[in-house]
């Protein structure tokens, strides 16, 4: 038998996180709060509107407003699996 079979290998080392990780983690949380009340604040936004819209008897201009928050609300809330998918 060949004696190169019963060598045991090293481990492989784990990649840790880089140092000061933690205080861009920190300011990467801060942000994504900072971004869920800009959505929930933009969809109340647009409600009002829709709202005022309605009782003044124009329509709903305000519809594609609301598309346009939801579908920002929709990426911001994605952009955590949108990230851990390319990584």
């Amino acid at each position: 038998m060949n004696g190169l079979l019963n060598v045991p290998l090293a481990p492989v080392p784990t990649p840790g996180a880089p140092p000061g990780s933690a205080q861009f983690l920190t300011i990467l949380n801060w942000v994504s709060w900072g971004a869920l009340v800009i959505c929930v604040a933009g969809v109340i936004f647009a409600g009002i509107a829709m709202i005022i819209s309605s009782r003044r008897g124009e329509g709903g201009e305000h519809i594609g407003k609301l598309g346009t928050v939801l579908a920002g609300c929709v990426v911001v809330g994605a952009a955590s699996g949108f990230v851990t998918a390319l990584v």
